[in-house]
């Protein structure tokens, strides 16, 4: 009997929706850390990634897993329409930096970075730890203008929608830029 609680606490968890603690309109932390593009490592920087445009940043559980590698080639498909958009991408985990360096050769086909957040300070940050593994990145993503101030935030651990999503935010937002 208390396997079969425990298994449905864990179950009802994993399936319930999760919400993305930092909302619409709050400003986002911002943060320097070792990212990788194409196997290269370099440091970045959120406020001077700002100061080129928006940014989508995405949290995801785990490198080479299913549906973290579902959601980078995701992200990888859909580079060019952020690009349009002149926003950039760039994936954050726990993972090291050397487990990055594949990851972002070939799931990410070094077409966006991913970060390494092994302190977990980013993610705390973003309050974007995963509620029941919490040594993981909860998969949330977040549309931030380039004052910093978020303008979207999507929290699910389908990966299917993140793309669409932020895309839809971010061609909602450019659109009032225009006006």
């Amino acid at each position: 009997m208390k396997r079969l609680i425990a298994t449905l606490l864990i179950c009802s968890a994993v399936a319930a929706p999760a919400f993305a603690a930092l909302k619409a309109g709050e400003q986002a932390p911002t943060f320097t850390t070792q990212a990788s593009l194409g196997g290269k490592v370099f440091s970045y920087s959120l406020a001077d990634e700002l100061k080129k445009g928006p940014v989508v940043l995405y949290f995801y559980p785990a490198a080479f897993t299913k549906g973290c590698t579902i959601e980078a080639h995701l992200f990888a498909d859909a580079v060019d329409k952020y690009k349009a958009l002149g926003a950039t991408v760039i994936g954050v985990s726990a993972d090291n930096i050397d487990t990055l360096n594949k990851f972002s050769v070939s799931e990410c086909r070094s077409k966006f970075a991913v970060a390494a957040d092994t302190d977990q300070k980013i993610m705390k940050s973003y309050d974007s730890v995963l509620l029941y593994k919490t040594n993981y990145a909860d998969r949330v993503s977040y549309v931030i203008a380039p004052n910093g101030s978020i303008i979207y935030a999507y929290s699910s651990m389908d990966p299917d929608k993140h793309v669409a999503n932020t895309l839809q935010a971010l061609e909602e937002w450019t659109a009032k830029q225009k006006k």
